[in-house]
């Protein structure tokens, strides 16, 4: 088994960009490092594909605008440790970012936000604390929440797969006000209100 090496060299968030190696690695930049991205868990992936599949199928937006754990967004470095750099597992683009992303799949801090993004919670403590409610999921409960609300993306999904319960965050006046919705509960979107899912269907995996 080949054991992955985090880069040394410190980058600046431009050297980061423009760096190339001859792997298929994706990388988060922390504290300037180069830090090798974890594979999906087979569970994450194929929540992702659902929402993607539902996305499209009931045409809420094209398939062109919805991108699975390979779209990064650059993000401010709001606390020590965090990434400058994210994956979210499903983003919505807009459609100018087809033109402004032509040459890599990253939306910069320079260009318009993404329309809303999903992370679904991983298993373990990477993704989540076993302490109280308020620790728990500390990625992805607390680190993107903040970061996402900082570059304005109007909507934030945490799909957290161990608790059974979606929590919808939208963007008011800079901070994100959340929604939790579980079971047989459609879930609300304000950006994309017509959309038609309950929690229980993204757990099953069928509409």
């Amino acid at each position: 088994m080949v054991q992955i090496q985090t880069h040394k060299k410190k980058f600046t968030f431009e050297e980061y960009l423009n760096y190339e190696d001859e792997t298929d690695y994706r990388y988060e930049l922390i504290d300037g490092e180069l830090v090798p991205f974890a594979p999906e868990s087979p569970e994450n992936d194929f929540i992702a594909r659902f929402l993607l599949f539902v996305i499209v199928s009931q045409g809420i937006v094209p398939l062109k605008l919805v991108n699975i754990h390979t779209c990064e967004v650059q993000v401010p470095v709001l606390q020590s440790k965090d990434a400058a750099n994210r994956y979210p597992d499903v983003v919505v683009l807009r459609e100018e970012h087809l033109t402004l992303m032509n040459k890599r799949l990253t939306i910069t801090l320079d260009m318009p936000p993404p329309r809303l993004v999903a992370e679904v919670v991983s298993p373990g403590k990477v993704g989540r604390d076993c302490a109280e409610r308020s620790a728990k999921g500390d990625r992805d409960y607390n680190r993107k929440r903040k970061q996402y609300a900082a570059i304005g993306i109007p909507e934030y999904w945490i799909i957290d797969p161990a608790e059974e319960r979606v929590m919808v965050l939208r963007l008011e006046s800079g901070e994100y006000v959340e929604s939790v919705f579980a079971g047989s509960e459609r879930i609300i979107s304000a950006v994309f209100p017509e959309l038609e899912l309950t929690v229980e269907q993204i757990f099953q995996g069928q509409m």
